[in-house]
């Protein structure tokens, strides 16, 4: 069995990368809400480790949920992934899932300030997982399998949220938690529409976003939602660094332009690829911008 998970997670959930992000999620969120409400004395400590193992394993929880519900897609058209090649076994994966969910759970129950948002956050994975017990309208819909599932990043966001602003003391409602809500999402979901965005002599069986919509208006979409995520970003970054302003509006410019190139000539290269390099620099932006200020105080 451990044999089979070593397989399963290093191809579809690579413990250090994912980790990483997980460490990211938290505290690009955490500190940008403490340094925009001017709160530099801080602690560190379990909570916010629990905090991070938590984000760690919920999305664990989504990408086996995911894979689960693609069983059969994949034996069609992905028969090299670990569960349809045999390679792992399905009870393998989501006993995996459910002793590392359980110990954040545990860890949440003992340690942690938030357990309100904590229920939330895992009620709603478990209604994800679930198709919303609609499953036979849900699935064969992409974009009602979006508007459901999609927004799971803001109820991973609001979690950090709520123990930030619970552990300090600090105002619940306001534009900066508003904007920190949305922050990783809009991100989530241009990627996920962009993977499914595929010039027209690279269409199969699979079903696609410019197969539906056509890849121009699809395209559009999400360069309208990275215009949207930029104004995001720069509310929260306009009080602590005016030089990450400037460079999240180049990173912006840069990759309306590709969408450009991409809508003129789709042939030219995969989306999903000048997609996930934006969302990269543009998140390596955001975190370098909380170590900064940190390190040297406000630019």
């Amino acid at each position: 069995m451990l044999k089979r998970l070593f397989i399963y997670f290093k191809e579809r959930y690579p413990f250090p990368s994912m980790l990483l992000v997980a460490i990211i999620a938290f505290a690009e969120i955490h500190f940008i809400i403490l340094l925009n409400n001017g709160v530099t004395d801080f602690s560190l400590g379990i909570q916010e480790a629990v905090g991070i193992f938590t984000v760690f394993s919920f999305l664990m929880w989504l990408r086996v949920a995911d894979d689960l519900k693609d069983y059969e897609t994949d034996k069609k058209l992905f028969k090299e992934r670990p569960l349809p090649s045999g390679r792992t076994k399905k009870s393998d994966i989501i006993i995996a899932c459910a002793i590392f969910n359980g110990i954040a759970i545990i860890l949440n129950i003992i340690f942690m300030n938030d357990l309100l948002f904590c229920g939330i956050l895992y009620a709603y994975g478990f209604l994800m997982a679930n198709w919303f017990f609609q499953r036979s309208k849900i699935q064969p819909s992409l974009p009602l399998a979006l508007i459901t599932h999609n927004p799971v990043q803001m109820f991973v966001n609001l979690y950090t949220i709520s123990f930030t602003v619970i552990k300090y003391g600090i105002q619940p409602i306001s534009l900066i938690n508003v904007m920190a809500l949305f922050t990783l999402y809009f991100p989530a979901l241009i990627w996920e529409i962009s993977r499914k965005i595929r010039a027209p002599k690279d269409e199969n069986a699979y079903t696609t976003y410019s197969k539906l919509f056509g890849y121009k208006k699809s395209t559009r979409f999400v360069m309208i939602m990275t215009l949207v995520d930029l104004c995001t970003n720069i509310i929260l970054v306009f009080n602590l660094n005016k030089i990450s302003l400037v460079v999240l509006v180049l990173l912006a410019a840069w990759m309306t332009w590709k969408f450009v190139q991409f809508m003129q000539k789709p042939t030219r290269f995969k989306l999903v690829e000048k997609v996930e390099r934006y969302t990269y620099l543009q998140e390596a932006t955001m975190l370098i911008t909380v170590v900064v200020f940190l390190l040297v105080g406000k630019i």
